[in-house]
């Protein structure tokens, strides 16, 4: 009976110790699965962090890619606009040089246009003056030519006059000698030689009478 219950006390203390031995395992176990899950949770954080850091390292070179490639296309819009700068202010330079040679070639054009007006004035001036003293030269050399006529004129008019006068004389003479002679034998004829006389005298004064009006006609 004692046997039995020693045996039951052993078996007893032998499940004791195995359920002991199986609850420490169990415990154990637990352990090592709590702490390889937390070695596994502190992994996937390492992991994490670590894909975290690698995912803002890759943001970070996307973004100083980015950054670069808007810098250099920046600095290649830079250099167009400073290029295309270049080309504007070589075209405006060229533009202003066209410009000061146009306005060069318009002020020549101008200029020997005003100096042909200036020469073909010049021209008209020297003929119209040669013209207005050919002009005044004929002009003078028909006055004075009128004016030599004229007194030519007044003086065959006098010479005709004096000759017509002395003329007069000699026929007054010649007809007082024939008076002389002939007025003892004839008075009839001596009257009418002596109106004959004074109808020549009245010839004579007027002829010279026409040749004055004529004379002062000219003048």
């Amino acid at each position: 009976m004692l046997e039995a219950k020693k045996d039951r006390a052993i078996k007893m203390i032998a499940e004791v110790e195995v359920a002991n031995k199986r609850a420490i395992e169990v415990k154990d176990q637990r352990k090592l699965e709590e702490k390889n899950l937390e070695q596994q949770i502190v992994e996937y954080n390492r992991a994490k962090a670590q894909r975290e850091e690698e995912k803002q390292a890759e943001l970070k070179r996307i973004k100083e890619e980015k950054e670069r490639e808007v810098a250099r296309l920046r600095e290649l819009q830079e250099k167009a606009a400073d290029r295309q700068a270049e080309i504007d202010a070589l075209r405006a330079k060229r533009a202003f040089e066209e410009g000061e040679r146009a306005a060069r070639e318009k002020e020549r054009r101008d200029l020997e246009h005003k100096q042909k007006v200036l020469k073909d004035m010049e021209e008209a001036r020297q003929r119209q003056f040669f013209e207005r003293e050919t002009r005044l030269a004929e002009q003078a050399k028909q006055e004075r030519d009128e004016f030599l006529r004229i007194i030519q004129k007044q003086k065959e008019v006098e010479e005709q006059e004096r000759h017509i006068e002395e003329e007069k004389k000699e026929v007054l003479k010649k007809h007082s000698q024939q008076l002389r002679t002939q007025i003892h034998t004839n008075d009839e004829k001596s009257k009418q030689d002596r109106l004959d006389y004074l109808e020549e005298g009245r010839k004579i004064r007027q002829k010279i009478e026409d040749e004055r009006r004529k004379i002062e006609a000219i003048k």
